[in-house]
């Protein structure tokens, strides 16, 4: 049941940041699309297959970072005393769900603060991905996009430090792997039907509520791991 949870608002919290998604990965794939041959350029169906490579790359590398991070909780759980570390680390999910629900809700936006944080990180990748453009192949923007997912984004961090709770290595990928399909939607939809979701996901309305809904899936973790653990 926590799993499936942490999916789902792990998937609300990818589909509703998607505006962010677009302004920061947005010209990736604008420049993707650009290098591409100009008759691939004219026929948006013959964009597809680089565009789902290349988000398939970007989506992979969520999931091994977020096995990396499940994978450190789960030793943590190993150092500590197994029931004190669950009950720490479902509260500290719970917690941390209730922060992406007001970020999404635009009612605090402390979360955006994390993006320094991989900064230096991102300065060695980043000269990579410049190699692989223009993009020739499938392959090619799929290799593009495992690198281009380690972009500093502070939502992505914000998600990643989240599945620091998850417990287990396979526990981590599925957090990030609910989060980055939850992504998909706007930055493989491209054109109008992209606009169209964007400026969906713009309203206060729709946003305000999703994000009500992401802050009573944490205030249920949290209660539910205090009534588990009294």
């Amino acid at each position: 049941m926590l799993s499936e949870v942490n999916f789902l608002a792990a998937f609300l919290v990818g589909l509703l940041g998607g505006v962010h998604c677009v302004g920061m990965c947005g010209g990736i794939v604008g420049a993707l699309s650009f290098g591409l041959p100009e008759s691939t350029r004219q026929r948006p169906l013959a964009q597809l297959p680089y565009l789902v490579a290349y988000n398939g790359g970007r989506i992979l590398s969520y999931t091994v970072a977020g096995a990396a991070m499940g994978g450190i909780s789960a030793l943590a759980m190993h150092l500590l005393d197994v029931r004190q570390a669950q009950l720490v680390l479902q509260l500290f999910a719970g917690a941390f769900l209730i922060l992406m629900g007001l970020y999404l809700a635009g009612w605090w936006l402390g979360l955006a603060r994390v993006e320094g944080l991989g900064a230096r990180l991102w300065r060695h990748i980043e000269p990579l991905g410049r190699r692989l453009l223009p993009v020739s192949s499938a392959g090619h923007a799929f290799a593009l996009g495992l690198i281009w997912g380690w972009l500093p984004c502070g939502l992505v961090y914000s998600v990643l430090i989240w599945s620091l709770s998850a417990g287990s290595a396979a526990q981590g990928a599925w957090l990030m792997l609910g989060f980055g399909l939850g992504t998909l939607p706007n930055l493989l939809l491209m054109g109008v039907v992209a606009a169209r979701m964007s400026q969906w996901l713009r309203k206060p309305w729709v946003r305000r509520l999703a994000g009500a809904a992401v802050i009573v899936f944490g205030v249920v973790m949290i209660g539910r791991s205090l009534w588990q653990f009294a």
